[in-house]
């Protein structure tokens, strides 16, 4: 595989230019018109932010996606899949909430928003890996295996858990339902917190494989009838239930990989990412750190491995912020510099091994040429 183009701008602008239009001529220019829109479903992939987080993309920026895919002949509609965690997420009527809270709504976008995996997280397709090596199959929200057309459209920034989250964490763990995000975060199965069960029942209800009893008179998770698929959890309305254990961060990064190829394979993709309001953790947090890197610019690329890779590179390469949780880190007495502000943010991460195994499973390379707009 040779070297894939990924192009860039940054966030300057002359009079009468908005930055809408600087996001449209980027796309334009990286190849966005190549592919065939006309009357066809596309499925604007993204994050609409937990409530009480600040640090998503703000609505101005989608609309000018989607106009430009309007333009293009296609259909746009925004997307994500439910949460497997608490929050509000974690189901599709509080997710649209959530989504309309933050701006995001026909007038203010120019598409309507679709919950992926449908009411509860279980409207999904499954699909086969290309060339999986921790994943067989992958669990995907219905509305994304439907879409003729996948946009990725991502707010980089840092991650807990990943180092970043760019174009492969966008499609591949968001774009996974329920049970999808229980295979790539989870190498357990749910469990019951005793003292938040209120003994409702509707946990049992929902699940599909008769696994949860009451003989105790609170809810109990038989882990051997138990399938992982994580209906249970957006099942109960006090968040008693959740996920047992985390899977160790270096397979959860290869199943995000894997997860992106799987939904990304046989349709065609087109990937955005915008490194502004640089915050230290994921938009799933109710709250949002201060940035920890500058704001750096836009770019596009048909490659999700190569505009992740560009990514991090640009910010690897610009001055940490003083005032944020990596400048504290870096500021403290005794503290072992990594010379990646990722780990340096986050010391106990593996974001590189996401690239990596995206790469060896051919979803991408991480050898790009940065073509400056």
């Amino acid at each position: 595989m040779g070297k894939s183009k990924v192009y860039f701008t940054d966030f300057r602008t002359r009079l009468e230019v908005s930055q809408g239009v600087k996001l449209q001529n980027l796309c334009r220019r990286a190849g966005i018109g190549d592919i065939d829109f006309e009357g066809k479903f596309v499925a604007i992939k993204m994050h609409f932010g937990e409530l009480g987080n600040y640090s998503y993309i703000r609505p101005n920026y989608v609309k000018a996606v989607a106009d430009l895919i309007k333009e293009l002949g296609g259909k746009p509609f925004l997307t994500d899949c439910n949460t497997l965690y608490p929050g509000s997420r974690k189901n599709a009527v509080d997710h649209l909430y959530n989504a309309e809270v933050n701006g995001f709504n026909s007038v203010t976008t120019g598409c309507y928003v679709i919950i992926a995996d449908g009411l509860k997280g279980t409207d999904e397709a499954v699909v086969p890996v290309p060339r999986g090596e921790y994943c067989r199959e992958a669990q995907i929200g219905r509305a994304l295996y439907d879409a003729d057309i996948i946009i990725s459209l991502s707010h980089f920034k840092g991650h807990e858990m990943t180092g970043f989250g760019g174009a492969i964490k966008n499609i591949g763990m968001g774009g996974g339902s329920r049970a999808g995000k229980m295979q790539q975060h989870n190498d357990g199965k749910p469990e019951v917190d005793p003292d938040l069960c209120r003994n409702c029942h509707v946990c049992a209800r929902e699940c599909g494989s008769d696994a949860i009893s009451y003989d105790s008179g609170k809810a109990y998770i038989d882990q051997e009838l138990c399938k992982g698929c994580g209906r249970c959890i957006g099942a109960c309305a006090f968040d008693a239930i959740s996920a047992q254990t985390d899977s160790a961060l270096e397979a959860l990064c290869c199943k995000m990989a894997e997860y992106t190829a799987a939904i990304c394979n046989g349709k065609p993709c087109f990937h955005i990412s915008l490194i502004m309001d640089v915050s230290p953790n994921c938009d799933c947090h109710g709250e949002n750190d201060a940035p920890i890197l500058p704001n750096i610019g836009m770019l596009a690329s048909f490659d999700p491995v190569a505009i992740d890779q560009a990514c991090a590179d640009l910010c690897q390469q610009a001055e940490p912020i003083r005032n944020s949780q990596l400048g504290d880190n870096l500021a403290k007495e005794g503290w072992h510099h990594h010379h990646d502000h990722f780990l340096d943010s986050n010391p106990n991460v593996k974001w590189k091994e996401t690239l990596e195994h995206g790469e060896k499973i051919g979803l991408g390379t991480r050898d790009y040429e940065l073509v400056k707009i």
